[in-house]
């Protein structure tokens, strides 16, 4: 008993919990936060009194609502969830990635869970790619062929290129929706794609949307650089212009003028 005693002394779980980085929280099955670790509420910029008053669902980006509530019907139904990525909306409006880890407790109807912020990692992911890389990618996508995969991987590339080609005009596809549509883990999109092809799946979806981009100016059907923007998946024609322009070296409006 004594020597129990002293291990709580030493051992303070609770504290420990205070004190991590990490968002320690605990879900009840109804959808809402019964106990959270300071870290939650420093993040999301909410005091614990408005974090408990609302769903947890109402802080989840809306276009993550959709996945994570699938997410959360197969915890309910006793399945852990394991590394599951998705964003939350701070009081301040800023976005935030995490990456989850969460375990249901039945008996007790609650969910416990920890999440990393990864948001860091995301915008890094993100940034503009140099000139010389940009190329290189798209180059790579257009070059791939028998000789270089295996015919599995060319069945494989095959159907990942048609559904991002599908996703293009979406301006919010992400790994998370390509995992969900072919039916693996978002880690093992990731390994896969990298394996294959040397490119993050963010890198991926931007050669593919260049390469849309330029099949449709081909077509001879558009007139201006906004209508191509937004059929490749680009917010921002500025954007989407420049990076046109040092990957193929012409510029989208001359192309346009010269259809």
């Amino acid at each position: 008993m004594m020597e129990l005693l002293a291990l709580n002394n030493v051992f303070d779980l609770e504290s420990f919990i205070n004190l991590s980085p990490d968002l320690v929280c605990v879900a009840g099955f109804d959808g809402y936060f019964k106990k959270i670790n300071p870290a939650v509420s420093e993040t999301l910029g909410y005091s614990d009194e408005e974090l408990f008053s609302k769903p947890i669902s109402y802080f989840i980006h809306g276009d993550d609502k959709l996945a994570t509530g699938r997410r959360r019907e197969e915890i309910l139904d006793g399945t852990p969830l394991l590394n599951f990525e998705n964003r939350y909306v701070t009081k301040s409006g800023e976005i935030v990635w995490f990456t989850w880890t969460s375990i249901p407790i039945k008996a007790e109807q609650v969910v416990f869970a920890i999440a990393k912020n990864i948001t860091d990692k995301k915008n890094e992911a993100d940034k503009p790619l140099s000139l010389s890389s940009n190329s290189a990618i798209v180059n790579k996508l257009a070059v791939t062929s028998v000789q270089h995969l295996s015919a599995p991987d060319q069945a494989w590339l095959f159907e990942l290129q048609l559904l991002v080609k599908k996703y293009t005009g979406n301006m919010n596809i992400n790994i998370g929706l390509l995992s969900q549509e072919l039916s693996i883990s978002e880690r093992q999109l990731y390994r896969r794609i990298k394996s294959i092809l040397g490119v993050t799946p963010n890198q991926y979806i931007r050669g593919i949307r260049l390469q849309v981009a330029k099949e449709a100016i081909e077509t001879g059907k558009y007139r201006t650089v906004s209508e191509i923007s937004y059929i490749a998946g680009f917010d921002t024609p500025a954007y989407f212009s420049k990076l046109f322009e040092e990957v193929y070296g012409v510029s989208v409006s001359e192309l346009l003028c010269s259809r």
